[in-house]
């Protein structure tokens, strides 16, 4: 399945306290008709290092959206810190930390946010599932304000020079 406007691409990633969490999301987002890449891991080491993961995924969805790919990511760890520092690395990734509802709405709507993170630790599955299902359903609101200061952000990022 390729993805559509309806239904982004979504590049996934996590460490080993958001593998179960992961795993039901893949599945879950797959039978919504989502297309779903998996970044790992592939099975569980208490001791990996999330930032290989998470950065693999962001660098899958700056990639992706570049290529005209309507393409998200989602990463996970026990609180997404971490996971959401890591996607943040990434030219272009802008990773929005979410823990509630309205974060997660807001990360889209007013951020224009292309990944985000959720803590499995922080959240029951149900709770984390909604969470994923309001980032990944809520558009962007090209208000002009938001526009302006994503490009203040990214202008930043390209030339280290602080635009007022």
């Amino acid at each position: 399945m390729t993805s559509s406007p309806a239904f982004p691409r979504v590049h996934i990633a996590t460490d080993h306290a958001g593998m179960e969490l992961s795993a039901h999301l893949v599945s879950h987002l797959t039978a919504k008709g989502y297309e779903v890449v998996d970044h790992g891991p592939k099975v569980y080491d208490a001791q990996d290092d999330y930032p290989s993961f998470c950065i693999n995924a962001a660098r899958a969805v700056v990639a992706d959206q570049q290529a005209g790919v309507h393409a998200l990511g989602i990463v996970l760890g026990g609180s997404g810190n971490g996971e959401q520092i890591a996607a943040n690395k990434v030219k272009g990734a802008r990773a929005a930390l979410a823990w509630n509802h309205s974060t997660a709405k807001l990360a889209r709507e007013h951020n224009d946010a292309n990944l985000v993170a959720v803590g499995g630790r922080q959240h029951s599955v149900e709770e984390a599932t909604e969470l994923i299902e309001a980032f990944l359903t809520e558009p962007f609101s090209n208000d002009e304000r938001h526009v302006r200061r994503i490009g203040k952000i990214a202008a930043y990022e390209a030339t280290g020079e602080v635009v007022e």
